[in-house]
């Protein structure tokens, strides 16, 4: 039996060919197909104009030094991400601070978000988790009474909406990724969709070293600059997707759905929130995560992983929390300090959840959660 990973990129062949089509032209670095790229998604975000990078990471730095955010600044977020949401802010020599999740989205916690501003406090970055947005109408409420950039990272929520809005095309800086894992991809990359031409310029400069080139073929550089351009390579990947990227994402909602029907509510996992659920939130489904009953399992969640490796189905980790990694306890965070984010991050795990995958695949996953997850529980509920 196939070996059926918890994700897979869905490159067709007409990709592939306009992939040769750079590799032959001789111009492989940023180029045509990028500057493509930026105005097709540009259309696809309102006419926002958007600025490509070699990643997501590099995005969201870009999007904390265009919002002034340096030493001294605080900059609220939510311990439950991928790393790079916190890195980024220790990196423009600011100091994260963690909101613990609502424990029902995943999603930081907006309820507690304002006892978290300080005088200190420059921005905040919400995270789509696994795709769901954020409340944007409350963030906004929340960032306008206080004064503060909002810097969204929709790493993970390319497609969503939000009252109906995609998401990119409100708000204040949106980063996007194109990782291998997403939705909609470049193999690797990112984008940042921005209020200005004036904020689009100063991207420009940031992804590359800060340098403006002048009429006589000189050049100038006036900010500290960076290296984080895309290739066209990249580029030609993104343009292969856009045409497809609405089926994929339809196509993940139906095999949402049938995990829905058919994992067997005996096993006692936590399901994500439903669409049905989340009110004016629409995920793209990103990632399907339920979370272990480990504290009903005889099991542990390693153990699970290895088990329902060997009935070659792959799953996935997304995310521990992250104030609980070496780097950030020593800067004083600590077991218990957030203890929602800390339960999912625990026991959540990712199932097998791309376009390419058949119903049978959905059915497949669920009689092997059933085969691992049924004698390990403690009180035989599921036997």
């Amino acid at each position: 039996m196939d070996f059926l990973p918890f994700t897979r990129p869905s490159i067709d062949e007409a990709t592939i060919a306009a992939v040769v089509d750079v590799l032959r032209s001789g111009w492989i670095t940023t180029g045509p197909k990028c500057r493509e790229l930026e105005a097709r998604l540009s259309e696809r975000f309102g006419g926002r104009p958007v600025r490509l990078a070699a990643s997501a990471t590099g995005a969201l730095e870009f999007a904390l030094r265009l919002a002034g955010v340096g030493p001294g600044d605080e900059v609220i977020t939510t311990p439950l991400s991928w790393v790079a949401t916190a890195n980024v802010i220790l990196t423009v020599g600011a100091r994260p601070v963690f909101v613990d999740v609502d424990p029902r989205t995943r999603n930081i916690d907006l309820d507690r978000l304002e006892a978290a501003i300080t005088p200190r406090t420059r921005a905040l970055i919400p995270v789509d988790l696994a795709g769901l947005p954020v409340d944007r109408d409350r963030l906004a409420d929340i960032a306008g009474r206080h004064h503060l950039r909002v810097i969204e990272d929709a790493a993970q929520s390319m497609g969503a909406t939000w009252a109906g809005h995609e998401i990119g095309s409100t708000g204040d800086l949106i980063a996007l990724s194109f990782h291998a894992n997403k939705n909609f991809t470049t193999a690797e990359g990112g984008c940042l969709v921005l209020n200005s031409e004036a904020e689009a310029r100063l991207f420009e400069k940031l992804r590359l070293q800060g340098v403006t080139r002048l009429p006589d073929g000189t050049m100038d550089v006036d900010v500290l600059g960076f290296k984080h351009n895309l290739t066209d390579i990249a580029a030609a990947i993104g343009l292969g997707q856009l045409p497809r990227f609405a089926d994929f994402n339809r196509r993940r909602a139906e095999l949402a759905r049938r995990y829905f029907e058919q994992i067997d509510p005996a096993l006692q996992l936590t399901l994500p929130p439903a669409d049905a659920q989340t009110g004016a939130a629409r995920s793209n489904w990103h990632m399907f995560q339920p979370l272990l009953p480990l504290a009903n399992m005889t099991i542990g969640r390693g153990e699970f992983i290895a088990a329902m490796k060997d009935r070659g189905i792959g799953i996935g980790v997304h995310y521990p929390a992250m104030h609980r990694f070496t780097l950030y306890r020593q800067l004083g965070w600590q077991d218990g300090d957030f203890p929602h984010a800390e339960r999912i991050g625990d026991t959540t795990v990712t199932l097998p959840l791309f376009p390419a995958m058949h119903d049978t695949d959905v059915d497949r996953v669920c009689a092997a959660l059933r085969e691992v997850i049924a004698p390990a529980l403690t009180s035989g509920a599921a036997r």
